[in-house]
């Protein structure tokens, strides 16, 4: 709280940029975690914004309205305030200028965060992704690869996991070896083992090669790799850089492999550009979404001069590769860039993606982000803004890992168990800091945070709301969504992800997908199932009672259903429902739930008609689109 100026600032303005004269009058609040904006309507509605996800505050000159600020977020979200006084201005400034750059670890949000869990139960939470089960699950350990030791207490390499796969035939001196030859020691491992071809994914760092260096340790790592899948007689060695990067990298004493030296590779350079130049692209991109009103031309220029989705391609060719290699080819391949943190990361998860339908599920990718990211030490805090450091650190690595899932996810709608929405909230947290599973540059840097005892995990938490993220579509028995996918990377298969960097504007409203819109037509059937359930009970409860009021009762009731009814009185029981008809020959199914669905006013407390509750939303369907009711009666017609 000390590094707050001004905690409550009232008659805040909240200006709609497509729509200046719309705006919302409120009460601003500044907490040590989150700035509130409360409306000063009736329904109070307010808007919270956590300052971990804060990117940019600017304000701009002072009009005779008030000082305009604007405030731009890490996942894409503006907010844009007009405050009264210019000096309350200057101290939200500042305020938010500090809350949302920390200075240390401790500051973070995650370790404030108190979602009033007891330590036991946190501690099960952390147990959630188990990475020894996720390899067992591909048949790791096996008789070719074995874990080794070499790394523990990260005493070989401080950025990857203790626990390394590694083939069974290097010996512990080869290991060491080779990553003494690596670039900050991060040797070649085992990333993922596919079970029909017996090729492997592996990923490094670049080699200290320089122009004439070699190493017999490592070359004999990679001869250990190749002969751990009997049916192939080389393998590939996947640079994702471009090839003028990695050869400039050579007069810095690092490169990449000299093929004359390393016996049966083949060397394969992909052209992912570096951090820098993601960076600049998708600032590009952020500045087009805003535009003011810009022209169909200008905004196709803007994308296109961003090469953004250029970058996208490129990603998704090196997964592409290296999914055929080892699916179709039977080939192992190992993958690297300069550190093997960021373009790896990428190349690596994103050809599992393509090869493995578990990948596909939602508790696939929390472990697949869980292994190539959290625990071979991508740098979460530094590539995410989360601490305030050196700004040329910071790069949108893992967005465009999502959005790779993301252009998957249109070419393949019934592949994956997940739907858009669960992309974002992973974005989101990703920058948010409100768990602790991204916090840090790698494992050992979490374990001496001792992040498990003082923070919470996300896992659980999108585990227990897997229904929100659930993609209707989704289909375990179809061959799309068994099968290895074999996505078109050509130009026109790339669109513009709306749902992510489409956010900024508050009046926009939010693009429905088709497959959001079958999941509400599926739980509006489910609700109507319920429904006519609980009401066929009903019906039971009241053909009993009447039946037990005596036999003469059930003779006049008997002589009444004998009877016809005119289809213009007023139906008074509930056998009413079931004898009067439109035709003698056929009673439709649907009769029922359609009566059933206008009740009258008034009438008998026993009347099945005075049962049906209008809160319950049957009287409200009725009035909705013929397609809710057609789509539901035409699936269960021969239920009822």
């Amino acid at each position: 709280m000390e590094h707050i100026r001004t905690p409550k600032v009232e008659n805040v303005h909240m200006i709609d940029r497509l729509t200046p004269r719309k705006s919302t009058v409120g009460t601003l609040y500044l907490s040590s975690t989150h700035t509130i904006f409360v409306e000063n309507s009736e329904a109070r509605k307010e808007t919270w914004v956590l300052h971990s996800l804060v990117y940019n505050v600017e304000r701009f000159p002072t009009n005779p309205s008030g000082s305009p600020l604007i405030i731009r977020c890490k996942n894409f979200h503006v907010y844009r305030l007009l405050i009264p006084q210019e000096r309350d201005c200057l101290d939200v400034l500042a305020s938010l200028t500090r809350l949302s750059r920390p200075e240390c670890y401790g500051e973070l949000f995650c370790f404030s965060f108190n979602p009033n869990l007891d330590k036991e139960l946190r501690e099960k939470a952390w147990g959630f992704i188990d990475l020894k089960a996720e390899f067992n699950r591909m048949g790791i350990p096996s008789n070719l690869w074995h874990v080794t030791a070499a790394n523990h207490e990260y005493r070989l390499c401080d950025t990857y996991p203790s626990e390394l796969f590694v083939p069974k035939s290097a010996f512990p001196a080869v290991i060491v070896g080779s990553a003494k030859f690596r670039s900050r020691g991060r040797l070649p491992v085992l990333s993922y083992f596919h079970r029909d071809t017996s090729a492997s994914i592996c990923r490094s760092s670049q080699p200290l090669s320089g122009f004439s260096a070699r190493s017999s340790d490592d070359e004999q790592m990679l001869q250990a790799i190749m002969k751990s899948n009997p049916i192939s007689e080389f393998m590939y060695v996947v640079d994702t850089r471009p090839k003028l990067n990695a050869m400039a990298n050579r007069a810095a004493g690092k490169g990449y492999e000299n093929e004359d030296h390393y016996t049966n590779i083949k060397l394969q350079f992909i052209g992912i550009e570096n951090i820098h130049v993601m960076r600049n692209s998708q600032q590009k991109l952020i500045d087009v979404g805003e535009l003011a009103a810009p022209s169909m031309s200008d905004f196709l220029w803007g994308l296109e001069n961003s090469g953004w989705l250029k970058h996208i391609k490129a990603v998704l060719d090196a997964g592409v590769f290296i999914a055929k290699a080892v699916a179709e080819d039977g080939v192992s391949v190992l993958v690297h860039c300069s550190d093997g943190w960021d373009r790896t990361a990428q190349a690596c998860s994103v050809a599992s993606v393509l090869l493995d339908p578990y990948y596909r599920t939602i508790k696939g990718l929390m472990v697949l982000i869980e292994k190539d990211w959290v625990s071979f030490g991508h740098k979460f805090s530094h590539r995410y803004a989360h601490l305030d450091g050196d700004p040329k650190e910071v790069s949108p690595v893992m967005d465009q890992f999502l959005e790779c899932v993301w252009q998957l996810m249109q070419q393949f709608p019934c592949a994956f168990e997940f739907n858009e929405r669960f992309l974002i909230q992973l974005h989101t947290h990703i920058y948010s800091c409100q768990y602790g599973n991204f916090i840090g540059n790698c494992q050992k840097e979490r374990r001496d945070l001792r992040l498990q005892e003082r923070t919470h995990s996300l896992w659980p938490h999108l585990w227990e709301n897997r229904a929100e993220y659930t993609n209707p579509l989704y289909r375990t028995d179809h061959s799309q969504t068994q099968g290895v996918l074999k996505p078109l990377t050509t130009a026109y298969c790339f669109k513009f992800w709306k749902g992510m960097y489409g956010r900024a504007e508050k009046s926009v409203a939010s693009h429905q997908s088709p497959a959001d819109c079958l999941n509400a037509v599926r739980e509006e059937s489910q609700q109507l199932e319920e429904e006519l359930s609980a009401h066929q009970e009903r019906l039971a409860q009241l053909k009993e009672k009447k039946t037990s009021g005596g036999r003469k009762k059930t003779n006049k009731l008997s002589e009444r259903v004998r009877r016809p009814i005119p289809t213009e009185s007023k139906l008074s029981s509930p056998l009413d429902y079931f004898t009067t008809t439109r035709s003698e020959k056929h009673t439709p199914s649907f009769t029922l739930p359609l009566e059933l669905a206008a009740p009258p006013k008034n009438g008998d407390p026993d009347d099945l008609s005075t049962c049906s509750d209008f809160e319950s939303g049957v009287a409200d369907l009725s009035s909705r689109s013929s397609f809710f009711f057609f789509f539901f009666f035409t699936c269960n017609s021969e239920k009822i």
